[in-house]
């Protein structure tokens, strides 16, 4: 397998490339290709000639999304569809990443991949926007939601994951309030990996929803990412309005995996096990 590798720094991009090893052709982040620049691109997939992309990029600033919609849906939309166009013209597979911020949280049991999607903020829209685009282009893709991703060395666009955050704030003896009443699968990068590579080498193809077992709130991810670092402070769990962020999150965002594991592929592990892998951390915060 040849592949191509996009967003190669991120938190996903990295556990890609690892995970690929000899089978990258490719690989590069905004410093080395502009995606959302049509002509790059193609020009880059025709001098690649990959089996296969892996598109890792995102813009993934949930609130800030809200002040600037148009940078957003030029990266999460118009970039995937370039991707995918290029892709189809050279008779290569699209593999594209999409959230759990597709649905409204409503919902009162997993989400399945054929349940209407219903964005409440401008991220939503603009990740759901780049699904609809890679579909419609009409070349072979897999895109596969997941949710709350977890990597070593964290988020870039973010200052680092959840984790990397709550710790520091920890360690600095700051308050930590953390919101109580969103639910959620937390996902290892690394395991995501992993699985889309297994994914690829099915028949799979469309939708496929794949995250770690089990589900938690952000509250509980806090105190466990705590609790595995040794560090014995108070986590106020609060509600999300008491934030007044400028992004709506659904309250209620865990996927239904069942597509994924009835393909014979293994089942991601629980997302506490996994916290010790996705997330190196120290004991007692040295």
């Amino acid at each position: 397998m040849r592949a191509l590798v996009v967003g190669s720094e991120g938190q996903l991009g990295r556990e890609l490339v690892s995970v690929l090893a000899d089978d990258v052709v490719w690989a590069g982040d905004r410093a080395e290709i502009d995606v959302t620049d049509a002509g790059a691109v193609a020009s880059l997939v025709d001098g690649v000639s990959p089996d296969v992309i892996f598109n890792a990029t995102a813009y993934n600033k949930v609130d800030q999304a809200e002040a600037e919609p148009e940078v957003a849906l030029e990266v999460n939309a118009l970039a995937p569809r370039w991707l995918a166009l290029a892709a189809r013209e050279r008779g290569a597979l699209l593999v594209h990443f999409s959230t759990d911020y597709v649905f409204d949280g409503r919902a009162s049991r997993p989400y399945q991949e054929e349940d209407c999607p219903r964005p409440l903020g401008a991220y939503g829209v603009s990740k759901l926007t780049g699904e609809q685009l890679v579909m419609a282009a009409g070349g072979e893709h897999l895109v596969i939601r997941t949710s709350g991703v977890l990597g070593r060395g964290g988020s870039e666009q973010k200052g680092g994951s959840f984790a990397d955050r709550i710790l520091a704030r920890a360690r600095e003896g700051k308050p930590l309030r953390v919101v109580a009443d969103q639910t959620f699968a937390p996902t290892c990068a690394v395991d995501l990996a992993v699985a889309s590579v297994a994914l690829v080498g099915t028949d799979a193809r469309g939708l496929v929803h794949v995250t770690n077992a089990g589900s938690c709130s952000w509250h509980e991810l806090a105190t466990a990412t705590l609790a595995r670092a040794g560090i014995d402070v108070a986590v106020e769990a609060i509600g999300a309005a008491e934030l007044a962020l400028p992004a709506r999150r659904p309250a209620y965002s865990v996927l239904d995996t069942s597509r994924y594991r009835a393909l014979g592929l293994p089942a991601l592990r629980p997302w506490r096990e996994a916290l010790a892998d996705c997330v190196p951390l120290r004991v007692g915060g040295d």
